[in-house]
């Protein structure tokens, strides 16, 4: 394939319309396939593949970096701005009559969802590369994306754990 010309992408969505459904049950192949692949693709694929897309570049002093004005305002937007975005806005959606809360969702799963909502790194690191011109101030608002995303991600998974064990006893 890679000597065809045929783009990868292509030729994954051609591979999947191969794939016989069936029935979609359990016993499909493609539904086995799917299943069998979840895993590797959700927890090793898909972050080797987002890491080696930033384009980081690791020089010596790196770390000296995320201390800066640019680097600091990045991980407050993502870890607390986002999360509190999220919240007052489906709260004010709430109290203007534009939305309701259903009957099993409350506001600690807005907030887990808001904390989980710093983890969007891709159009971080995007306007990133929009907004800075200095080589060293991408590497470091990039790597300052990635560390935000990590803490959003363990933040937001571990308030949605406890709070979940909460509810249920």
């Amino acid at each position: 394939m890679l000597q065809s010309g045929v783009h990868a992408t292509i030729s994954g969505v051609l591979l999947a319309f191969a794939l016989p459904f069936g029935n979609g049950d359990e016993n499909s192949p493609s539904y086995k396939l799917q299943h069998f692949l979840h895993k590797p693709v959700a927890f090793i694929i898909l972050p080797i593949f987002a890491l080696a897309n930033t384009g980081i570049v690791f020089t010596s002093g790196w770390y000296n970096h995320l201390v800066s004005k640019n680097s600091i305002g990045i991980m407050i937007g993502l870890v607390i701005g986002k999360p509190l975005g999220v919240l007052v806005f489906a709260f004010t959606a709430v109290k203007l009559k534009i939305s309701s809360l259903t009957a099993d969702i409350n506001w600690n799963h807005i907030i887990g969802a808001g904390i989980l909502g710093g983890i969007g790194f891709t159009m971080s690191i995007f306007i990133t590369l929009l907004a800075f011109k200095d080589g060293q101030i991408v590497i470091a608002s990039k790597i300052a994306v990635l560390i935000s995303s990590a803490v959003a991600g363990l933040v937001g998974y571990m308030y949605l754990k406890f709070y979940h064990q909460k509810e249920k006893a």
